[in-house]
């Protein structure tokens, strides 16, 4: 039993960045605090070992985490987590309890992936179940996930009801103060994490299932780079688009069950962590180091036609040219071949949010980096790279093909796409023909719909197995109840 005045864990526990040997445990008190983490490999907790964390103040909302290093390769690890508070009395709360499994040498593995939560309006229905795709997807088991962005929409108010063109109640959501408007302080920010910890789906999911989170536009605003002007948009007090992005950075990185990279770089996202023999992730962060959004036309590159940018870009060359791993996989925000549009620039030429310029001729613009890399990985002959992203709103797989490309130096290679996890459903988006994307599958809403809740079924994430006896790698694209709507299965080359 906790004390009276007990600090609460009412966010629960999060478990992130699996690595070998390591794991990072999160968790939030709602006062100031000491985190304690107690783990062992028993479920009844004989010869456990407690751990001393970090103390969770108001700077950093009451978060903190600890880095569980010294673990043993393929073994289940049981967790407890409690906070005692910073009064002589030392109140201790409650424990929460989790457990996850390190990956071990000679393990197959098993792990999911998606975007996209709470957007576009459709918050935590009660009445629907909350965001139940997370429970799907706790019950396929899965070692890790990872999620491709989108982790909040800090631009998308929730309000208690959605009703249809008719004026028809549709959907129900609970609401607090901080998600009832666009997030611009840094309480609002912080709101947005704490909203998505309401649903019990997510909480069983994240005490369960290691995270690897990366981020996208929606953490911060709608398609937000240097070009972005919200000088029109009333929803918006604060304009200042460097302003918006340090508070919801500070947020990010509060909530993200994420090991902090280190004083060269405290706030990087971009990592890879591997898994042994058969798989290395490259996490990629396409929107800090971006240029601005713009008709993604120039002929030469400069720091207008700036993605990735050219440390991470150079990172991931290197990276993935040293792996040894049997599969590379690349976790990418944005897909590479979809035209994204961003509206108009003042001259009226579109203007492009991603890498897709809608030209489908030779690389142009952001293309050119992409071009780039893609030659380099052909030049060095680096085989069995699969590109899994999310961020369109629909489930599709793409197989880019340099004999129907208009830019051809590079070796073919998948690309699959999926979510929302609980948000609106879109699509199908365009293709550019530039790197020569083919459209294998794809499942999306019927023509003319567009934002379809939730409850509408079109709610998708993926799942990749890899046998650690035959190396191949099988990639899964599966709806809000699990069933399995395309599968490929992948040999290693």
């Amino acid at each position: 039993m906790a004390a009276v005045n007990a600090p609460q864990l009412e966010q629960g526990i999060q478990i992130g960045d699996l690595a070998p040997g390591r794991a990072v445990i999160w968790s939030r008190s709602d006062r100031p605090a000491t985190l304690f983490v107690e783990y062992a490999y028993r479920s009844d907790f004989r010869n456990s070992k407690v751990i001393r964390g970090p103390n969770a103040l108001e700077g950093t909302d009451f978060t903190a985490r600890q880095d569980l290093v010294g673990l043993p390769e393929g073994r289940d690890i049981y967790v407890r987590v409690w906070f005692e508070d910073l009064t002589n009395a030392r109140n201790k709360s409650e424990l929460v309890e989790g457990r996850f499994h390190t990956i071990g040498k000679r393990d197959d593995i098993r792990f999911v992936w998606g975007g996209d939560t709470a957007g576009q309006g459709w918050g935590i229905n009660p009445e629907f179940g909350g965001m139940k795709i997370y429970e799907t997807m706790r019950q396929e088991q899965p070692q890790f996930f990872i999620h491709s962005g989108d982790n909040v929409y800090s631009d998308g108010p929730i309000l208690p009801e959605v009703k249809d063109a008719n004026g028809q109640v549709i959907w129900k959501n609970i609401v607090t103060d901080e998600v009832s408007k666009v997030a611009e302080t840094l309480a609002e920010f912080r709101g947005r994490y704490k909203y998505n910890l309401l649903d019990d789906n997510v909480r069983a999911f994240n005490a369960e299932v290691p995270q690897i989170w990366q981020w996208d536009d929606h953490e911060v605003v709608n398609n937000w780079s240097d070009s972005k002007d919200l000088a029109n948009d009333t929803r918006y007090s604060e304009k200042n688009i460097p302003t918006l992005v340090a508070r919801a950075e500070e947020a990010f990185h509060e909530f993200a069950p994420m090991r902090p990279y280190g004083a060269e770089e405290y706030r990087r996202i971009y990592r890879q962590l591997s898994y042994g023999p058969l798989l290395d992730v490259f996490v990629l962060d396409m929107r800090n180091y971006r240029g601005p959004n713009t008709a993604n036309l120039q002929a030469q590159e400069g720091p207008d036609t700036a993605f990735l940018g050219k440390s991470q870009l150079e990172w991931l060359e290197e990276g993935l040219k040293k792996s040894e791993a049997k599969w590379k996989v690349v976790a990418a925000d944005m897909p590479i071949g979809l035209n994204i549009g961003d509206g108009t620039d003042a001259q009226g030429n579109a203007r492009w949010e991603a890498v897709a310029n809608g030209d489908g001729g030779p690389a142009l613009g952001r293309e050119l980096e992409i071009a780039r890399l893609l030659s380099f990985i052909k030049k060095q002959r680096i085989k069995n790279i699969v590109w899994l992203t999310a961020d369109v709103h629909y489930a599709a797989a793409h197989y880019y093909d340099p004999q129907k490309a208009a830019t051809k130096d590079f070796l073919p290679f998948w690309e699959f796409v999926t979510g929302p996890l609980n948000a609106g459903s879109f699509g199908p988006n365009t293709t550019d023909g530039t790197f020569g994307p083919q459209v294998v599958f794809y499942k999306a809403p019927p023509a003319g719909q567009v934002n379809l809740p939730p409850s509408a079924g079109l709610q998708f994430f993926g799942e990749v197995n890899i046998d650690g006896r035959n190396g191949s790698l099988t990639v899964d694209l599966k709806d809000l109840f699990g069933t399995s709507v395309f599968s490929k299965t992948l040999l290693p080359e």
